[in-house]
Formats: C-alpha cells, sequence, structure tokens
C-alpha cells in the first residue's frame, strides 16, 4: 500500500468524531443502533478495507484503540444501566405499591371481620365463653362442665345398673363396719348382673344360702339389698338378706336369737310369715328388721336394688346438699375426727 493511501491523524480524527456524534445520537434515540453500526464496523474490517501497513507512529489502530469502543459501549451500559435504574425503580415502585395493596385489603378485611363481629354479637359472647380464662364466663363454662360430666357419669351408671338413681348414699351406721355413713354404693336393678347362687328373679343371694356356696359382698355372706316397704315415707332401707320364708312359715326355729328376745313364734313379729319373703338385719343392728317392727317380710316387688359397689366419702356430697347431714360433722367423719354425734337410724340410702 502507498504512503499516501495511509489514513492521516486529521482523517481519522474526522471520522472518530463522526461516529462518537453518531453513536451519542443513537444511544440518545435508545441505544438500539450500537450493536449494529459495531457489527457492520466488524464486518468492513473483515472485508480487506483495513490498512496493511503498519500505522504511524503516534497513531493507532481502529481495532487497537480499544478506548473509544469502550466509551461507546460504557456509554451504551450506562444507557442500559440507566434503563436498568429505571427498571429497579419501578419494580420498587410495584414493591411498594403491592404491600399497601396488600395493606389495604388486610385492613379492608380487618374491618369487615371487625363489623361483622360487632354485628354478630352472639358469636362474639360464643368465642368469649369458650376461650375466656378468667372472669364469670369462665366460670360458668367450668360448671356446666362439671355438671355435664357428672350427667354423663350419670347416664353410663343408669345404662349398666338399669336403675334410676344409680349410687345411693348411706345415711345411718345400720350397716357398719361393712358401710359407713357418707359412702356412695353403686345399686343394680334386680335381677341384673345376678350371681350364680342367686335363685330368685331379684338376684339376691341370703345370708344362709351366702354360707352354704361361700358368696360374700360387704364383708359377710349374702348380698345386701334396698328396700322400700308399703307406708315408709323415708329414705329405703339398706341391709343384708338373712334368710327367704314362705307365707305361713314359722320361722323361729330358723332365726337365731342373737337377734330377737322371743321365746316362741307367738311372741316373735310377723311370725308365722304373712306372706312369702325375705328376713332382713343390719350387720350392726342387734333385731332383725322384722322382729323390731321395722318391716314385714320383705317382698321381691319391694326391692329397689341390690348393693355391687361402694365408694367412700362419696355420699357426703348429698347427705349434705340435703341437709341430712351438717357440713362440719361431714368433715368431722371424712378427716377422723368427732366433733359431733352420728346420725342413727335404719335407712341407709336416699
Amino acid at each position: 500500500m502507498d504512503e499516501g493511501d495511509r489514513p492521516t491523524d486529521g482523517d481519522e480524527s474526522a471520522d472518530r468524531d463522526e461516529r462518537n456524534r453518531s453513536e451519542s445520537a443513537t444511544a440518545h434515540d435508545g441505544g438500539g443502533g450500537v450493536s449494529d453500526e459495531l457489527e457492520d464496523e466488524a464486518s468492513d474490517g473483515a472485508g480487506g478495507d483495513a490498512p496493511d501497513t503498519e500505522p504511524e507512529p503516534g497513531s493507532r489502530p481502529e481495532a487497537e484503540q480499544s478506548g473509544e469502543p469502550d466509551r461507546a459501549d460504557a456509554h451504551d451500559g450506562a444507557s442500559h444501566g440507566a434503563d436498568s435504574h429505571d427498571g429497579a425503580s419501578h419494580g420498587a415502585g410495584s414493591h411498594d405499591e403491592a404491600p399497601r395493596d396488600g395493606e389495604d385489603i388486610a385492613t379492608k378485611a380487618g374491618l369487615g371481620s371487625t363489623r361483622s363481629s360487632d354485628s354478630d354479637p352472639d358469636e362474639s359472647f360464643l368465642y368469649r365463653f369458650r376461650h375466656d380464662r378468667e372472669g364469670a364466663l369462665m366460670w360458668i363454662r367450668e360448671m356446666l362442665s362439671s355438671v355435664a360430666v357428672v350427667l354423663l357419669v350419670g347416664l353410663l351408671l343408669f345404662g349398666v345398673s338399669g336403675v334410676w338413681p344409680p349410687m345411693v348414699a348411706v345415711e345411718s351406721g345400720s350397716m357398719e363396719p361393712n358401710m359407713q355413713v357418707g359412702d356412695l354404693v353403686f345399686v343394680t336393678e334386680p335381677g341384673r348382673l345376678a350371681p350364680d347362687a342367686a335363685e330368685n328373679g331379684v338376684g339376691v343371694v341370703t345370708h344362709e344360702v351366702g354360707q352354704e356356696v361361700d358368696y360374700r359382698t360387704f364383708g359377710s355372706y349374702g348380698s345386701v339389698m334396698i328396700y322400700t316397704p308399703p307406708g315408709r315415707t323415708g329414705s329405703p332401707i339398706i341391709h343384708r338378706a338373712r334368710f327367704h320364708v314362705t307365707e305361713g312359715e314359722n320361722w323361729y326355729d330358723r332365726a337365731d336369737d342373737r337377734y330377737h328376745n322371743a321365746v316362741d313364734c307367738e311372741s316373735l313379729a310377723n311370725c308365722p310369715a304373712p306372706h312369702d319373703g325375705y328376713i332382713t338385719l343390719g350387720d350392726n343392728n342387734g333385731a332383725y328388721d322384722q322382729a323390731s317392727g321395722l318391716s314385714p317380710p320383705v317382698r321381691a316387688e319391694w326391692v329397689n336394688g341390690v348393693a355391687r359397689v361402694r365408694v367412700p366419702y362419696l355420699g357426703y356430697i348429698r347427705l349434705v346438699a340435703t341437709g341430712q347431714v351438717e357440713l362440719n360433722e361431714a368433715i368431722a367423719r371424712t378427716v377422723g375426727s368427732s366433733l359431733s354425734p352420728a346420725s342413727s337410724g335404719f335407712s341407709a340410702a336416699g
């Protein structure tokens, strides 16, 4: 290549200024054409228009003048950076705007809930009734829960026993020491859960039969039954069945003379037997119920139930509630003290 074909510094500077102005205009318009110009220049350079000889000292070929294209690229990058910055600004705006919308929605939802709860006081009261941990509603809830549990247990016991109430409270000491005042006794209806030794529809095993077959309940032979004779206005009687008699029977010879003071059947009350029934006795009493006049021989239809299990002290709740035992007496008996005399009588259940 001849010396005259080499680009001069002036021409190169002019071309560079024109290119810079073109790139600036393109960058100002959006920066979309810079890459196209650079690709065209690269194509032109590859086409063979580049000078064959080395550039003059002090001047650098365009391919090595990395500063100028870098300046254009930097400008273009700055433009894109600005766009990115604008995009980031828009993103930040969107980010800020979304929580504001969410807060508005939450606020609206909260206001709606408040309006709903304000407009529905029953729901608010129900929520407080279920979740309050102090105050009147909590006490009412606990009291009702306790009553519900007691009723549920009572219904379950009724399903097992078949008689209502399924439990009775011992009121007197006539069955001591095997039953104490204040005991709560679980009762089953006549005939239910009857043992094999009971050869009747009542499910009662007498003391006499219990000795023969070794059947014991509550510390002695035979069954303890709850019965109410005709004309009795007080609580039912809970005593042990000693033996069974038939109508017209002279039962004097079968009786234990420790529990009567008669010398013959004529001097013994209810002898001969006016009808079929059970001769009964409290374990702590000195006379048969029939010898003392408490009751005639107990007919099967007078039997309310048969005692099965006793729970100490729980019967005091009912006795105190009904006024049959004073609170201080119940406390004294429970802790084993003797602050007042024990109640007397033959009845033991209510």
